[in-house]
């Protein structure tokens, strides 16, 4: 089921319009994006390098660059990362950015299964035998009270970068933070920061900490922007990837990485791209996120993220391309081990009679702990729940949770976090470990705690312009490249109209799982596509006008009026490029 929602933002289209040279349909989308003022307005459509926030606008940004600088001149320094895209890129971007600076400086990716995510006490051990007197942690540390106080009683001073929610508990009514021991924090969840945009990603952060040490040191201004430009674009394929929304100073870094991932990538990312079949002038924020990315995390999944720390760091291209087809088969390797796993929790969600349950808590012992996050997104999408799956580690159960948007799924385990030996998160994914005798029982919980009430679980479609198919054009259409780069918050503008009469179709690909229709609207016929699920349609068609209904749609005239969501494209066919209809919705 779904529930339609029209954008009702207010705000002088006409005026934008004029001022900015696009259509009120265009001004109107860019103000559903959040977008309140001429100034804002001006920044989404044309904002550049130049439009960034300043580094130490960042709380604690200026002690981190002052005390790496004084601690590299004392010994080496250690980065600990994370095993994910963006823990993987802020770990390159910090070690490659305080080498250039003259740090003596290694890295440190934690191992998925014997590690666990983030800052451990053995990591700590480890770099207190290796002599090690600074550690600067990237997307992980703000949650790692107790081992960085452990690193402090051995001599070892820590920095942290970090952009997860702050820990934190409720006394008298207070939101009281829980920061943990560290020289400096540089993260903009804290509550205490003022940093105009809260929503960046871990690499981004490092970008920013390495841009403020490199402002400070006496390298030539074309140098400082040389390696500043290879490491913004490694930040956009951190944003894209970590589903950072892209907004604000993240659509500015998006935007910016790709044009110089089009025109001059750096050696690991022109590697992916041909191993990937990628035109780098055709990369779009999509093939990042999808194709890219994945390539990235792949080899975290399965075995250890350095493989892919090697990538960004490759000497030569041919040396790059070498481990770029690697992760490229590790990743076909995950696909399957994926699928497989999602057919298993489907199972044990049917065996364990879970209909009613609004939260599902799914345990599969054999399941690749490292598959678990990917597999509970494709349960929520499958029965629109928030939804953890659990896997058996060394020690205990460990996992990883996917929520729905009215499911602040961070907040609902604190609120139980007694299960917990560790979690983490925000408000849509988190992760956490636990004692597997305890699975029954934070199943119960989490269900009885968590104030879902059936609209929650309604899809929620929101309408950016309700348009007639007649205001279509091929000049309007290209005007809303102006809003990309697409992604999480501000994605492809959707349309809707009323009473569309369906007058036949015809399926199209190798196996018909996608269709063109022949529609009148008006008494003017137009063409669209369906890319989604043809058996969800047909049995919606079945539902509205009776049986034989979907069928009849394909071997005769019909007129079934609806009402459908859309978006639009371009598609080019032996050198001509038409406008193109995507129907997304229908009701």
């Amino acid at each position: 089921m779904e529930k339609w929602f029209v954008a009702a933002k207010k705000a002088d289209f006409d005026a934008w319009s004029k001022k900015f040279h696009i259509s009120p349909v265009t001004a109107r989308i860019i103000r559903n994006r959040d977008v309140f003022s001429e100034e804002e307005a001006a920044r989404f459509l044309s904002g550049t390098f130049l439009d960034m926030y300043p580094p130490e606008l960042m709380l604690d940004m200026e002690d981190a660059a002052a005390i790496l600088f004084e601690q590299m001149r004392k010994g080496k320094l250690r980065v600990i990362g994370d095993y994910d895209v963006d823990g993987i890129v802020a770990s390159h971007i910090l070690t490659k950015g305080l080498r250039e600076l003259g740090a003596e400086a290694d890295t440190v990716i934690p191992h998925r299964v014997r590690d666990g995510y983030g800052l451990s006490e053995q990591l700590i051990e480890d770099a207190a035998a290796d002599g090690i007197r600074t550690i600067v942690t990237c997307d992980n540390g703000i949650a790692a009270a107790e081992q960085i106080a452990l690193a402090v009683e051995k001599k070892i001073t820590v920095v942290v970068t970090d952009h997860h929610e702050v820990p934190f508990l409720e006394e008298d009514g207070k939101h009281i933070e829980l920061l943990p021991p560290a020289a400096a924090i540089v993260d903009p969840k804290r509550a205490d920061c003022t940093y105009p945009f809260q929503n960046i990603c871990g690499a981004v952060v490092a970008y920013k900490l390495i841009e403020l040490m490199l402002r400070h040191s006496e390298w030539e201004p074309a140098e400082k922007q040389a390696l500043l430009d290879e490491f913004l674009q490694l930040a956009a394929v951190a944003t894209v990837c970590d589903v950072m929304p892209l907004l604000d100073e993240n659509r500015i870094i998006v935007k910016e990485g790709l044009k110089r991932l089009r025109t001059s990538p750096c050696k690991g990312m022109k590697a992916l791209m041909e191993v990937n079949g990628i035109e780098p002038q055709k990369l779009s924020s999509y093939h990042i996120g999808f194709v890219i990315g994945p390539c990235l995390n792949a080899t975290g999944r399965l075995d250890t993220a350095k493989r892919a720390l090697e990538l960004l760091g490759a000497p030569d291209i041919r040396e790059a391309v070498t481990v770029a087809g690697e992760l490229k088969e590790m990743n076909e390797s995950r696909k399957a081990l994926t699928l497989n796993g999602v057919e298993e929790a489907v199972r044990y969600v049917e065996s364990h009679r879970m209909e009613e349950d609004k939260v599902l808590v799914i345990y599969l012992p054999g399941c690749h702990e490292s598959l678990a996050g990917i597999i509970a997104g494709r349960i929520r999408e499958k029965y629109g729940k928030p939804a953890f799956v659990l896997t058996k580690g060394e020690e205990g159960v460990k996992g990883s949770g996917r929520s729905i948007e009215s499911y602040p799924m961070y907040e609902a385990m604190t609120a139980c976090k007694e299960f917990f030996t560790k979690f983490g998160g925000h408000k849509l994914a988190a992760g956490l470990s636990m004692k597997e005798e305890d699975i029954a029982a934070l199943r119960t919980r989490l269900n009885a705690q968590c104030g879902l009430e059936e609209e929650d679980f309604l899809q929620k479609v929101h309408i950016d312009v309700p348009m007639p198919l007649s205001y279509i054009s091929k000049e309007l259409v290209e005007e809303l490249a102006v809003l990309e780069p697409f992604g999480t918050e501000n994605p492809r503008p959707l349309f809707a109209t009323k009473g569309v009469r369906f007058l036949s179709g015809k399926k199209l690909g190798a196996k018909g799982s996608f269709a063109r229709y022949t529609v009148e609207e008006e008494g003017r016929v137009y063409e669209l596509v369906y890319f989604g699920g043809l058996d969800k349609f047909h049995a919606f068609l079945e539902e509205r006008f009776g049986r034989g209904a979907a069928e009849a749609l394909y071997v005769k005239k019909c007129e079934y009026a609806l009402s459908i969501a859309y978006q639009l494209g371009l598609n080019t066919y032996r050198g001509k490029t038409e406008v193109q209809i995507i129907m997304q919705n229908f009701c």
